[in-house]
Parts: structure tokens; sequence; C-alpha cells
């Protein structure tokens, strides 16, 4: 559990992606895996916060994304928190190997979805778009807060809405916004007793370590193999988790 959450340390430093390889190692130690996604989801958030810090200058001249998708952010991670520990424990079960799944293609495809999305440079400023763009936020907050697992590719998609251009200032907003879901969920899941604290505790420790420490080598492996390697990772857990059936 530690060595997996220095793994994933390592990887959100630099690519993201690191709860395909936690989570699914508590699913595989036998944890249940409603409690296994709020204990990820509160042991990874310190991970968050290190995030938004180290972008926190680029949030300067941003006030207005924030002041316009915080409150989505914040909603929606508390009705995606409410609604995983509503889910039945085998309806879950069901859909672990499927949402995986799927956020292992939406890393997989970061790159090139990143490109879609700055590709236009004409801001759209019409009540409409802006109402769709704080409604797929919150939508992209529920999902945050249900599971997570690629929410930040989803996020640069509700910024592409707005038509954003500064990648730097993009990420600032996405882990400012992250924070703001995966605090509010793992808050909800602490107050409802739904986390394993020993477990909380290493992989905490694990992604700190990871993150401080394995920067430095990660940089030196680049984004993309350290992506490749979560990408790797995810499919074949989701696989394995199929295969377990």
């Amino acid at each position: 559990m530690f060595v997996a959450a220095v793994a994933a340390g390592m990887i959100n430093s630099v690519a993201g992606g690191g709860t395909l390889i936690t989570f699914p190692t508590l699913v595989w130690l036998g944890r249940d895996p409603i409690l296994a996604n709020a204990t990820n989801t509160v042991a990874l958030w310190p991970g968050s916060l290190a995030g938004m810090v180290g972008f926190f200058p680029h949030l300067r001249g941003g006030g207005k994304w924030l002041a316009l998708l915080t409150g989505p952010s914040i909603l929606g991670g508390i009705v995606g928190a409410v609604l995983l520990l509503k889910t039945p424990t085998e309806t879950f079960s069901f859909l672990v190997p499927y949402l995986i799944l799927g956020a292992t293609v939406l890393l997989a495809l970061q790159e090139p979805l990143q490109r879609t999305l700055l590709s236009g440079s004409t801001p759209h400023d019409s009540k409409l778009w802006w109402a769709g763009a704080i409604f797929f936020q919150f939508l992209v907050a529920v999902y945050g807060g249900y599971f997570g697992a690629g929410i930040g590719i989803l996020m640069l998609a509700a910024l592409g809405l707005l038509r954003l251009t500064d990648i730097y200032q993009m990420n600032g907003l996405k882990n400012f916004f992250a924070l703001c879901i995966n605090g509010i969920a793992a808050a909800y899941f602490a107050w409802s007793g739904s986390v394993h604290w020993l477990d909380a505790a290493v992989m905490a420790a694990g992604a700190i370590a990871g993150g401080y420490g394995g920067a430095t080598l990660a940089q030196k492996m680049g984004r993309k193999a350290v992506r490749g390697i979560a990408v790797a990772v995810g499919f074949a857990m989701a696989i394995s988790l199929l295969v377990r059936r």
C-alpha cells in the first residue's frame, strides 16, 4: 500500500493519474470498494493541496473563473460523495473496473484532448455558453466526489469551454477546483465514518514521499514515460478486476 502510494505521488507530481494505482491496490488487498474509494480520497487530498500551492502564482487574474466555478465544484463534490455512500457495495463493485477503464482512457488521451481544447481562441460570451460551462463543471465535480480519477482532464475541458488559453493558469485553476472537490468529499467521508484511517495514514505518507522524493526521478523519466506507466497500470488493474469476477 505504501509503495503504491509512493508511485502515485511520483506520478501525480508530473502527469496525474496516481489514483489509478492506489485505489485498485486497496481493492486488491480486500478492502470494501466504497470504503477504499473514500479512504483513497482522504489519503491523496494533501497531494491536491501541494499541487494547488505549486500553481498558486498562476491563479492571479483568475478571480472571475474562481467566482464562477468554485460553487459548482463544492456542490458537485458533496453530491458525488453522498451518492457514493448511497450506492450499494455490489453495484459499485460492478462499476469499479469500468470507472478505472474510463479514467485510464482519459489519461491516455490527455495530450490530444488538451491540444483540442486549446485550439480555439475566440471567447464565448453568451449567457447560455457560460451556463453550460458551469453545469459541465458541476457534473465533473459530481463525478469527482463519486470516484475522481481523471477529473483533472475533465476540468480542463470545462475551462476549454470558456476558451482559456494559458495552460499554467488552467492547471492552477484545475488544481484549486480539485482541492475543493476532494476536500469537501474527504470531509464528508470522514464525518460519515467511511475512512480506514490506518490505510489513509500509510498512503498519505507514501504519497508525500513520492511527491517530494520521486519528483526528480519522474521528471528525468519525462511526462510521457510516467503517463505511460500510469496508463499501463490502469488498464492492467481494470482487466484484472474484470477477470477476477
